[in-house]
């Protein structure tokens, strides 16, 4: 390819909207371009990098016996009301109406429409188990789409989606995807962590989440230092503290605290560490009552170490609070403590509520907490002594670093991350809801097992970028670099040499198979340095008139400090070498 005859359109400045570095840098290296909100058009240098991503999802998926299909992006609602996710997606759904106001949805994925299609073809057990993969647009109406292509509202993402007869079959096409899944993002050529996750709004029980490596990521990864533990933030376990809980030593004291409505400023003030105080979190659920007719409402009170942060996803699978919850308004919680938020515990309620302890606090004795009275706290409290056992104990927690590792090898550590891949099973969640089922061996019905495995195709270059950059713009990985080499020849519209020398080293890499650049623009060289280092190929070539007299060209990689000068007789075998190392 010579550069003269592509659309290359760097920039000096980001955009004022560019907040993280793979928006301004991919801005810059002209690979995207804003169109709306969200929405951007993929110009021929970005393209090229998400064609080699596809690619290579797409030979890893067809090796691991995946089939493609292409599904529709508009898809009629009456399916996505077969779940009930037509009205439980909310507004990141986008639906819209035809001209015979029947409605439909823009497909944010295709769980519906490829059940749709296993409920009318894979009627006998003979057709199982299938895979049924797609590489397509996706649209979620995120209510703030930001970071260029780490959070749009347009996307592209494969989606994946296999059928098998019982749990134990499904649960083997899932371990081969999340295989597949290992083998795809060691050819991208990335750092990346395969991580235990829970499986959200798609359901599910088997969830992992694949995160690439990254200081910028909005994901926290916890993983044990001394073994192959690894789980994102929401699912990662806190273990209960060795027991038994301590014998009580204090008296429990209403103490004055004026003006000290946090955990922490109780603290200061008292001199004690955070560790000994405990918050206050009051829920509330909303339930039809027996008439059918009125909600009844009950009032939960969560009670964390002060220095611990609740885990809504932990807080969601709580007994009595699985279906759904709430934070209290203020007059529920005036009416049940009898005073305003602050100065919140679980000792003298007005009414009573039910009160959930996370692992910790059961087992803290001599804790501080609010007194429900403005301007006081208690301290020395204590379970069984002061007010009674908790009616529940759960994890509600996020771990934190130093914790000790589930798998009782170790400590955790905790990193960011990037998810960019997501394999879930499913298991009957779809198929019951729509009726797909298979006849068995003896001729009854069976509901079909199933699984989803998605990576997003556009996230990934950008979660790339945000792994591998520095002051001067991106490094690209070879495999899906938009060009693995740039040749840089200074000065060719004036030396035929160096005109002929550029010429002959292209062709011959193409001809080998490589994915090479030549940069005829006629640019000064630094412009010229400074685009390719902008676009971050990590192979570049420099030829010049004086260094071809000397029988030498200049090569460099996008990561070396400095160039090494090689034989030009010799480069080709040498950049051949080092392409395939």
């Amino acid at each position: 390819m010579k550069a003269s005859q592509f659309l290359i359109s760097t920039l000096k400045e980001a955009p004022a909207d560019a907040e993280v570095v793979s928006h301004r840098l991919m801005t810059r290296a002209g690979m995207i371009k804003k169109l709306g909100a969200g929405i951007y058009t993929y110009m021929p240098m970005g393209l090229r990098v998400i064609r080699k991503v596809e690619a290579i999802v797409r030979e890893e998926m067809n090796r691991a016996g995946a089939v493609e299909c292409t599904m529709p992006v508009v898809q009629p609602a009456e399916l996505w009301q077969e779940t009930g996710r037509f009205g439980k997606m909310g507004p990141e759904l986008l639906r819209i109406k035809d001209r015979h106001d029947r409605d439909f949805v823009v497909q944010p994925t295709s769980e519906e429409v490829v059940t749709d299609i296993a409920r009318q073809e894979l009627r006998s057990y003979r057709q199982l188990p299938k895979n049924l993969y797609q590489i397509q647009t996706k649209f979620r109406d995120e209510r703030r789409p930001r970071f260029g292509l780490m959070r749009g509202r347009e996307f592209i993402m494969k989606d994946a989606y296999s059928f098998d007869r019982d749990p134990a079959a499904a649960q083997a096409s899932y371990a081969s995807m999340a295989q597949a899944y290992r083998r795809i993002f060691d050819r991208f050529g990335l750092r990346y962590r395969a991580v235990a996750a829970d499986s959200g709004a798609i359901g599910g029980d088997l969830s992992e989440e694949f995160q690439v490596i990254a200081a910028t990521g909005e994901d926290a990864i916890v993983y044990c230092t001394e073994s192959d533990y690894a789980a994102n933030l929401e699912k990662a376990e806190a273990l209960a503290p060795a027991g038994p809980r301590p014998a009580p030593s204090q008296a429990m004291t209403r103490t004055p605290t004026p003006g000290k409505s946090t955990c922490a400023d109780v603290a200061d003030l008292l001199g004690i560490p955070l560790r000994h105080t405990v918050k206050s979190i009051v829920l509330a659920t909303d339930r039809t009552d027996a008439s059918g007719q009125g909600t009844q409402v009950q009032v939960w009170l969560l009670l964390l170490r002060g220095d611990h942060d609740m885990n809504e996803v932990k807080v969601g699978k709580v007994p009595g609070l699985e279906a759904g919850f709430r934070f209290a308004t203020v007059p529920e919680i005036a009416d049940h403590f009898g005073t305003r938020p602050g100065y919140l515990g679980p000792v003298g309620l007005k009414r009573p509520v039910k009160i959930v302890a996370d692992r910790e606090v059961s087992l803290m004795a001599d804790w501080v907490c609010g007194a429900n009275e403005e301007d006081m706290h208690l301290t020395g409290v204590n379970w069984g002594r002061d007010l009674p056992e908790p009616d529940l104990v759960a994890d509600l927690r996020n771990v934190v670093e130093g914790d000790l590792s589930p798998d009782g090898k170790g400590r955790l550590a905790i990193e960011r991350g990037i998810e960019v891949g997501h394999v879930f099973y499913l298991g009957t969640k779809y198929s019951r809801a729509m009726e797909a089922t298979f006849l068995d061996e003896s001729g009854k019905p069976q509901y079909l097992e199933m699984g989803c495995y998605g990576i997003g195709i556009t996230r990934l270059p950008a979660a790339a970028v945000e792994q591998n950059h520095d002051e001067r713009g991106m490094i690209w990985p070879d495999a899906i670099a938009p060009f693995t080499v740039v040749l840089c020849p200074i000065g060719m519209d004036r030396s035929a040499e160096v005109r002929e020398a550029a010429q002959k080293l292209h062709d011959e890499l193409q001809a080998a198979g490589v994915d090479v650049m030549l940069d005829d623009r006629g640019e000064r060289p630094g412009a010229m340095f400074a685009d390719w280092e902008l676009i971050g190929v990590p192979h570049r070539v420099v030829l010049s008139d004086r260094g071809l007299k000397e029988g030498q060209v200049e090569y460099q990689h996008r990561r070396d400090a400095a160039a090494t000068r090689v034989s030009a007789a010799e480069v080709r075998a040498f950049l051949l070498e080092r392409l395939s190392a």
